[in-house]
């Protein structure tokens, strides 16, 4: 388990924003491989630092608690840190490199991207190199991807074959859409947030149950 713990014959899930004990409950039942915690103000998924310790202390051993920063100053990094026991550091914003990895003080990160049309891939994973991982999300007005698919097509086939260890699929994706993106790209994990919600920061349980099934099939189609 694990988000970034790679193998190719099975596609790790990753369930971003969750709020509540129960969103929290249900996503460990499904079997998610990370929970992500939204510490970016202006989100309706946004929790603050005890609220996430108290859902981290629910996760079992060998789930990442994935903790979602936009631009954050030196001091709410560090108010999030002393609280909240994170395994993994997601850079969402405008962070350069040397902030990502100064901040992350020896943690692993991902540095998200916001892939529109023009997205120079190559120069993203060249410049961010000391990231554990790059999410791949849509490009849209503000920070997120608003739920929003990107063209898969526009990704170099060449870069998804050499970065797939470290590919992260997010924008959009649900329980309709995440098999075909499992079957073209192979990434290493996907990432849903949006997709399994009745309403905008609310989860729906059965979604996420039946998000991971979708992925687990996606897996075994693939499977030789």
């Amino acid at each position: 388990m694990g988000l970034l713990n790679y193998s190719s014959g099975r596609t790790r899930v990753k369930i971003c924003g969750l709020k509540t004990p129960t969103d929290v409950d249900a996503a460990v039942a499904a079997g998610v491989d990370a929970v992500g915690f939204v510490f970016y103000p202006p989100s309706p998924r946004a929790v603050s630092p005890n609220i996430a310790a108290t859902l981290i202390s629910r996760l079992p051993a060998g789930v990442d608690a994935v903790g979602l920063v936009v631009n954050p100053t030196d001091a709410e990094f560090e108010a999030i840190r002393a609280v909240a026991p994170i395994t993994l550091w997601q850079f969402h914003g405008d962070e350069s490199p040397a902030e990502c990895q100064r901040l992350a003080a020896g943690q692993p990160w991902i540095k998200a991207a916001r892939v529109g049309a023009d997205f120079a891939f190559a120069d993203f994973s060249l410049q961010y190199g000391q990231a554990s991982a790059f999410l791949l999300d849509a490009l849209v007005e503000g920070y997120g991807g608003g739920g929003i698919p990107f063209d898969w097509s526009g990704i170099p086939q060449v870069w998804i074959i050499a970065n797939a260890p470290q590919v992260v699929l997010s924008g959009g994706l649900n329980v309709h859409n995440v098999g075909e993106a499992i079957s073209r790209l192979h990434p290493c994990a996907v990432d849903v947030s949006s997709g399994v919600e009745i309403s905008k920061g609310v989860k729906d349980h059965a979604l996420m149950k039946e998000f991971i099934q979708a992925v687990r099939a996606a897996d075994a189609s693939a499977s030789p």
